[in-house]
């Protein structure tokens, strides 16, 4: 592996993982770009990749997080379900589309969660 394939990976996780800390979000806003326009991946490696790396990184936040006493379990447990039974048939739907239009959907989904953020009320 040359120096650059280890150090833009290395480079791209530090980053996600300061923004997963920081603001709970590193695979989808962070990653996923980032493995498209630097490291050329197609958007399903990319977000497949981008999800294998969160599971690492999640285990380690939320063990801080917990230590804090930060993590409200009581939200957890049913949004994990509801998550875990989603992301079952929404891997088979990815399958199914082309890269084209996941990266469309994705990019509307940014922008609507970006305004929405924009405008939403401190």
């Amino acid at each position: 592996m040359t120096p650059k394939l280890l150090l833009l990976p290395l480079g791209i996780g530090v980053f996600a993982g300061v923004m997963a800390g920081l603001c709970g979000v590193g695979g989808g806003i962070v990653m996923v770009p980032a493995f498209t326009f630097l490291l050329g991946m197609e958007q399903k490696e990319a977000v497949a990749t981008s999800m294998a790396v969160i599971v690492p990184t999640s285990i380690m936040a939320v063990a801080r997080f917990s230590e804090a006493g930060l993590v409200q379990w009581h939200i957890f447990w049913p949004t994990a379900i509801g998550a875990i039974f989603a992301a079952y048939f929404a891997t088979a739907w990815v399958r199914k589309l082309s890269n084209d239009q996941l990266t469309k959907i994705f990019a509307v989904l940014m922008i609507l969660v970006g305004i929405s953020m924009l405008f939403k009320k401190a």
